[in-house]
């Protein structure tokens, strides 16, 4: 599988770690009322889906960047990959 990244164009995917579901960048505030609820599902609860899922990627062999990859989980095929900084900027996350 090849992953087109944003920075260093088209890499094997043998240079990455699969790190799961893209909704980890949505961290629960911990200051939260039910910020033990929030964390249980945040840690635990995960979907399976088969089809289009965000994940995300680590480059490990690499510039050490995180990645959000949009891939089918069916076909393998990738139709997006973004900085994770960029996707956790724009919901407006990053610190």
């Amino acid at each position: 599988m090849i992953i087109d990244h944003p920075l260093l164009g088209p890499r094997d995917s043998a240079e990455f770690t699969y790190l799961g579901d893209a909704s980890l960048i949505d961290r629960p505030d911990w200051q939260d009322k039910k910020a033990a609820c929030k964390f249980y599902e945040y840690l635990y609860l995960r979907d399976n889906p088969a089809g289009e899922h965000r994940e995300l990627w680590y480059h490990e062999a690499g510039d050490r960047s995180w990645l959000v990859v949009t891939r089918n989980t069916v076909t393998h095929e990738i139709t997006k990959v973004e900085l994770a900084r960029s996707v956790a900027k724009a919901r407006g996350r990053s610190k």
